[in-house]
């Protein structure tokens, strides 16, 4: 971490140097030769005397210094530059002093050697975390740390991010003519957000841990909202003069990055990553970014897939005509060139040869494979099995262009995220002063309403905590657990679903008395639906068959389960015979997913004796603890293994497996809430959420005292470049420090395997 911070300070010295040597230091008429160059003297090789070599292109230094000083604009560059070095590298030292607080934690108080880190797990550290407190109270305020307050404390910004996307509160679907609707968020614009509603000068949060207590009370709100619409505009116009100093740096930064990589890979610009909105969008509440990757990641090629099975006819027939005559061309000048080599000395040839095959890979791009076959409807459940969230209109809509349109506002180009980066300087002015600003009021009832106060930890997004009675949704299979209103439910199911994958993470998590029984529900109703379902066995037998169906190729374990899962309910409604060549009962992806994890239930109660045998017949782990609420279990394989297999592999494993578990509850509670939304199924993202408003209600949450608002103040834009990794969120990665009772308490999402 501390490497890396200092080589983003050399990068953005190189940058400016570099930069300016080029405009100020660099002779191009001699370097492209304009003017001849003639070297005279003594022993000079007359057939070298016109020969241009790379000094003769560079100007002397006081030359290039006097180019420097002549230039008005590029010192007031150079100023500003200097500035924003300065303060990062303020920044910088002090993130390092914080770096070694967190090694000093980790090897004296966790006694983890910085050799052995990369080799624990999240789960590991976690428990020695939650041991420590018991034996030296580091949070004084209570004398237990549950896993759900470790997450509370790394998580508390960005919990209230995934929130107000879930509810729609941030301006990001913009429209615009002849485009429609599009969704924009980039670095710049999540980094003002950010600046204004958390950790900016004057922002919602008094430290690290607590609003300001004005923005606790209701009686203020219109004038709080009065003066967060004044900020947001301040903040606007300092990102409107700071526009052309932002540009350069983007394009500058843009053109240094990706150019070898185009020349070198020119289809990577057709590539695809997660969106920074998708990326808000999919994260369940409490969910670290190790996880997120690791989910995101495994539902990258089943998404690929999808999107790839939409093809242009049109576009098909153009691309194949511009390919032949590229690759005719092309053709003749390498021929040319392999006859005689002369012919690379013709001016502007190679840059034909370099341009012709960037041309003729672009557009191979937009040839379909005519051997594959796709199933869309199939596909797009095998994406939903990863992501775990899907808006209701998608369903029986895969084939359609505006659900693929939707599907890329979360999975788009790696070209229209560079051009999101270049334009978000221009845009983001607009949409803090124009958009942002009406929703003032809006973000002061937010915090206010859905902020809670946890002990020990602080202030905290109500959302994170997974109430279901406070925030389940009935059409989640809430009903009668739930007292939430509209405005107050999680759209999408959430809540729901975020309860679920914390619990088959953290399976030694006790959840509140609430949640508990939902978790209660969900088990008996699965076992209900078991009943009509496939058995485990029967799934299983077709998995090569369903695997071929979503083009799938890879052999493991869970992802085979998956695609029988998936593919099963096709299977039986086409008629195919089972392995007996008796008729197969037609089935539903809610009864597979239910029929497997009724099993797993089933192996929690009763454990197989013979552990070599357990494995060939049950290929799913059984429970980690005999007390976990779910049926994520790991005895079984664990007892399969070899003791000298066991700790190479058996981390992998579980980690596969509880992911497949996850996937298979997603699937199953989608299923069952649109059976249970049938008659009102609407368009849009998800439920389309009430207006924020007022709302005073006295439903407290489990460790809670009292519900809380805040507003925020802006702080000054940055200057700093962006990245294409999506390792982006350096807020989360690096965790947040709590410094309770003389000790540290911070995690790194990076250090988690």
């Amino acid at each position: 971490m501390m490497l890396s911070e200092f080589f983003e300070l050399i990068q953005f010295l190189f940058v400016v140097t570099f930069t300016t040597f080029l405009f100020n230091c660099v002779e191009y008429d001699i370097l492209f030769a304009n003017r001849a160059v003639n070297h005279t003297g003594p022993g000079q090789n007359p057939l070298d005397r016109n020969k241009v070599t790379l000094p003769d292109a560079i100007l002397p230094s006081q030359q290039c210094t006097e180019n420097i000083q002549e230039n008005s604009w590029i010192i007031f560059l150079l100023i500003m530059a200097a500035i924003f070095w300065i303060y990062r590298l303020i920044k910088v030292f002090c993130n390092i002093l914080s770096y070694w607080e967190i090694r000093q934690f980790y090897i004296k108080a966790l006694k983890i050697r910085m050799d052995e880190l990369c080799n624990f797990t999240w789960q590991e550290v976690q428990d020695r975390l939650i041991s420590l407190q018991r034996e030296q109270q580091m949070c004084i305020h209570k004398k237990e740390l549950t896993e759900l307050d470790i997450y509370h404390r790394i998580l508390r910004f960005k919990n209230y991010m995934v929130a107000m996307v879930n509810k729609s509160l941030l301006p990001v679907h913009l429209q615009l003519p002849l485009l429609g609707n599009i969704v924009f968020l980039t670095q710049g614009l999540k980094y003002n957000f950010e600046l204004l509603l958390f950790w900016g000068p004057g922002s919602l949060f008094q430290n690290k841990w607590n609003l300001h207590p004005k923005y606790k009370r209701a009686g203020n709100r219109l004038e709080l909202a009065q003066q967060l619409s004044r900020v947001i505009l301040l903040m606007g116009v300092a990102n409107l003069l700071l526009c052309p100093f932002i540009l350069v740096w983007q394009v500058l930064y843009a053109f240094f990055s990706y150019t070898e990589v185009i020349r070198r890979e020119p289809g990577s610009l057709g590539a695809r990553r997660w969106s920074l909105y998708g990326r808000l969008y999919l994260r369940h509440f409490n969910e670290l970014n190790h996880e997120l990757h690791g989910r995101l990641g495994r539902g990258y090629k089943p998404t690929s897939k999808y999107m790839n099975s939409f093809t242009a006819p049109l576009m098909s027939v153009l691309a194949k005509n511009v390919a032949f005559f590229s690759g005719s061309v092309l053709a003749v000048l390498i021929a040319l060139t392999v006859y005689d080599e002369d012919v690379l000395t013709v001016q502007h040839i190679l840059t034909a040869i370099t341009v012709l095959g960037v041309v003729i890979t672009i557009t191979r791009s937009f040839i379909p494979d005519e051997h594959m076959v796709w199933c869309p409807e199939q596909l797009l459940q095998c994406v939903l099995a990863h992501i775990h969230y899907m808006p209701d209109h998608w369903r029986g809509h895969a084939n359609k262009g505006e659900t693929r349109d939707e599907v890329a506002q979360l999975f788009q180009y790696k070209a229209v995220f560079i051009l999101e980066e270049l334009l978000s300087p221009i845009v983001t002015p607009f949409v803090l002063i124009f958009l942002l600003r009406n929703k003032s009021l809006e973000i002061i009832d937010f915090f206010r309403n859905f902020t809670v106060e946890v002990v020990g930890v602080g202030d905290i997004c109500s959302f994170a905590q997974m109430d279901i009675r406070r925030h389940g949704n009935p059409m989640w299979m809430s009903e009668g657990r739930t007292e939430a209103s509209v405005y107050q439910q999680a759209e999408n199911g959430k809540t729901e679903l975020s309860l679920m994958h914390f619990t088959i993470k953290n399976p030694r998590w006790q959840p509140p008395q609430d949640s508990s029984m939902f978790i209660s529900h969900l088990k008996e109703k699965v076992q209900q639906d078991a009943q009509a379902g496939p058995s485990t066995q029967l799934l299983l037998s077709g998995a090569p068959l369903c695997t071929s169906l979503l083009s799938n190729e890879s052999g493991s374990g869970p992802d085979n389960l998956l695609a029988s899962v998936l593919a099963h309910p096709v299977l039986t409604a086409s008629g195919l015979p089972g392995r007996d060549r008796g008729f197969v009962q037609p089935s539903t992806a809610a009864s597979a997913a239910a029929s497997v994890l009724a099993s797993l239930s089933a192996s929690q109660l009763h454990p197989h004796p013979h552990p070599g045998r357990s494995r060939s017949l049950n290929p799913l782990p059984s429970a980690r603890h005999s007390d976990s609420p779910l049926y994520l279990s790991d005895r079984t394989v664990i007892d399969s293994m070899s003791n000298s297999d066991m700790r190479f592999r058996s981390n992998t494993l579980l980690s596969e497996f509880s992911s497949a578990e996850m996937s298979l509850h997603a699937i199953y509670m989608h299923e069952v809430h649109q059976q249970s939304s049938q008659p009102q199924r609407t368009s849009g993202h998800g439920q389309n959420p009430v207006p924020m408003r007022e709302i005073h209600t006295n439903t407290g949450a489990p460790h809670t005292h009292s519900v809380h608002s805040v507003v925020g103040l802006p702080g000054p834009s940055t200057l700093g470049g962006w990245k294409e990794e999506e390792e982006e969120e350096d807020d989360d990665d690096e965790g947040e420090e709590e410094i309770v009772n003389g000790s540290t308490l911070q995690q790194d999402g990076r250090s988690s395997c």
